[in-house]
């Protein structure tokens, strides 16, 4: 009896890239695995899309559009090559207006993309409509996505299996046009059971011939049970990653499902046992000179309970690792459990994770919903669509007051139609304004970078890659090692200041801060002004709204710094006038440094 053919997608070069460098790999570096990959009889790639489009213009001075064109050239014409994009916002930050989205399906057509996984992280198949309708008017396969986690217990409503045979049968109502469906678990917290009831719910729904997909990450630890659940209750595709880039918070190794497989019905794409080790050999080699964080190779069994994504995960312990708060973390993902109960079960996966994530994070720093994020903020009051159920409407009201902004039932779409900034014209005018050349390909990198798309544009966007080499070199060096530092030893924290030579190491105790502390002010005698005001966590400083001089009721915003990629508003702790502005527009901010004073 013949075997079932089940395809392959190789996710290695997307999801394992960012699932575990925050997609920062250079493409020179990671070349030679590709080659080798396909010497494998590997056809069927994740090459792009997702966080991995604007990773390289932020972080590796390369071009994502050039990345693509040379990633068919390896590969061939007939290679399956597969972006992820987010449905209204397709590979952009936030949502994209209609001509946008247009713009975005040709220039990936363009560039070599075969399919395109469309999902939207609320399931409101509003989102899915126009986005699927430009996919198929270019030319490209679409991949139409449902959207998978589990919720912590206690939690009802939604992500069972009629939730999801409901958001199938919407799907099927609107007439979207589709060549095949994907279910799609980011954090990788949906139990086996529960992913073979659904496959089958769905196998039972599409008919035999529809190409059933199943996607999800290791970072729960369940990801090679919830496969075998699928395959066995009808997927015809699963993915998988090859190492140094799977498991842990990416999707688990082809080995390792060959293995899983042995002795079963399935047959794997074809794929021959030695050729894929003498892949994953190459391509480690390729990737022995990156720093693997720690977190991107463990399982988390917290995970399920408060669902970070794989691939988004270590983007943020990134951060907060280059911020010095890494200890944190933990709690962050704590966090994120009530984040989740009462923010309306969107899936989390991006964008919407990383609204979770900011949330929780802003909860843990500054107190719980003494702030709230912009993205969680808006996605509560609906200007991102429909959550699957009602958000908690405490947090819908406090949302409101925070961000100035009333609840919505509009259609995204049209709310991002009438705003300006997200025209094609806008950006032609701003390209013309920067000296810089209006191809469609600059439109749409500054239209989805913003201002690191005009900086890469104009040549000064930074290189920032972690290499292990660059990083012993950067420790053997005495100059580099001189500066002010913060360490925590036993959860306290201390500030350390190294200088050059024989100069003794000072160590003092940091400035206190935190989540169980107001926002610093402390009264000091003849000092700029008797209030000091004190950041609560690192990042920089995006905008200063008052100056010195400028009088302020208690509450009011004096700055606002940008960290974790969220808004932190700087506000008066009590009535009185500036006395002082202690830091500049882009400074970078430690925990605990002076911002300004009050008098």
């Amino acid at each position: 009896m013949a075997k079932k053919y089940i395809d392959i997608m190789d996710t290695s070069f997307r999801d394992g890239f960012q699932s575990v460098f925050g997609g920062r790999v250079l493409m020179e570096d990671f070349f030679p695995a590709l080659e080798a990959a396909k010497e494998a009889g590997i056809n069927h790639f994740e090459f792009g899309g997702g966080a991995r489009f604007q990773s390289l213009f932020f972080y590796l001075r390369e071009n994502a559009f050039e990345m693509m064109d040379r990633f068919r050239e390896i590969v061939g014409p007939e290679a399956n090559l597969q972006i992820l994009a987010r449905g209204i916002n397709t590979v952009m930050l936030d949502t994209a207006s209609r001509e946008m989205i247009d713009l975005f399906a040709k220039l990936f057509a363009k560039h070599g993309t075969t399919t395109v996984r469309n999902f939207d992280a609320l399931n409101d198949v509003r989102n899915l409509e126009y986005s699927g309708q430009c996919i198929k008017k270019h030319g490209m396969n679409h991949e139409v996505v449902v959207t998978m986690m589990d919720l912590p217990p206690g939690c009802e409503g939604a992500h069972d299996v009629p939730f999801y045979e409901k958001v199938l049968r919407q799907i099927l109502d609107s007439g979207i046009e589709f060549d095949s469906v994907a279910f799609k678990d980011a954090s990788g917290t949906s139990n086996p059971n529960k992913v073979y009831e659904t496959i089958k719910m769905a196998r039972k729904l599409l008919g035999e011939d529809v190409h059933l997909r199943l996607h999800t990450h290791e970072t729960a630890g369940v990801s090679v049970a919830c496969y075998l659940a699928a395959l066995e209750g009808g997927a015809n595709g699963i993915d998988l990653a090859a190492a140094p880039v799977s498991g842990g918070t990416a999707q688990p190794d082809i080995l390792t499902l060959m293995h899983a497989t042995k002795g079963t019905e399935y047959d794997l794409g074809g794929l021959e046992l030695q050729k894929i080790r003498k892949y994953e050999s190459v391509f480690k080699e390729c990737l022995k000179d990156y720093f693997i964080p720690p977190e991107a190779t463990q399982v988390n069994p917290i995970i399920p309970f408060a669902p970070m994504p794989g691939g988004a995960l270590t983007a943020n312990t990134q951060m907060m690792r280059d911020a010095g708060n890494l200890e944190k973390f933990d709690e962050v993902i704590e966090a994120m459990t009530e984040v989740v109960e009462r923010g309306g079960y969107g899936t989390s996966v991006t964008p919407v994770s990383q609204f979770y994530w900011q949330q929780a994070y802003a909860n843990v720093m500054f107190g719980p919903w003494k702030q709230i994020a912009p993205g969680y903020g808006r996605m509560v009051l609906g200007y991102f669509g429909r959550t699957p159920v009602e958000p908690d409407p405490e947090i819908v009201k406090l949302a409101s007051e925070k961000l100035g902004l009333e609840p919505t039932t509009e259609n995204p779409l049209d709310i991002a139609d009438r705003d300006p900034a997200k025209s094609i014209e806008h950006w032609k005018k701003v390209l013309e304004e920067e000296g810089l050349e209006t191809t469609e390909e600059n439109i749409f990198i500054a239209a989805s970078c913003d201002k690191k798309g005009i900086a890469f544009l104009k040549g000064e966007g930074p290189l920032m890659v972690r290499k292990i080499s660059e990083m012993e070199k950067e420790c053997n060096e005495g100059e580099a090692m001189a500066g002010n530092y913060t360490v925590v030893v036993d959860g306290k924290k201390y500030s350390v200041q190294v200088a050059e030579g024989d100069a003794e190491i000072q160590v003092s105790e940091a400035p206190a801060g935190g989540a169980d502390e107001k926002p610093t002010a402390v009264v000091k005698e003849h000092e700029k002004g008797a209030v000091e005001i004190r950041s609560q966590t690192p990042g920089n400083v995006w905008k200063i709204i008052k100056n010195p001089g400028d009088p302020v009721e208690e509450g009011e915003v004096i700055m606002i710094l940008e960290a974790m990629k969220m808004e932190i508003d700087i506000a008066a702790p009590q009535a009185g006038t500036i006395a002082s502005i202690d830091v500049k527009v882009n400074d970078a901010v430690e925990d605990g440094q002076l911002l300004a004073t009050l008098k």
